[in-house]
């Protein structure tokens, strides 16, 4: 009979993965391991993506001019298809 999956909170001290709960665990148990990133890491994420929103949004301003057809100087053969 398997196992359930159990998730458990740990942290490494930087020698060893350290569980920070309870638990049974035997010799040659099998174990998954998940990094979750750091707030650093996840901050920085956030400044790329609030970067490109902001771009993003000068580029589709309301100032931007509207492109008509007729502005199309060689039409993309493959539209469409």
């Amino acid at each position: 009979m398997k196992k359930p999956l159990v998730t458990l909170p740990a942290h490494f001290d930087g020698k060893s993965i350290i569980i920070d709960a309870p638990v049974e665990l035997h010799p040659q148990d099998r174990l998954l391991v998940t990094i979750l990133k750091s707030e650093s890491e996840s901050d920085e994420r956030k400044e790329w993506i609030d970067s490109s929103l902001s771009q993003l949004n000068i580029a589709y301003s309301k100032d931007e001019p509207e492109y008509t057809l007729t502005m199309v100087k060689e039409p993309n053969p493959e539209y469409n298809k």
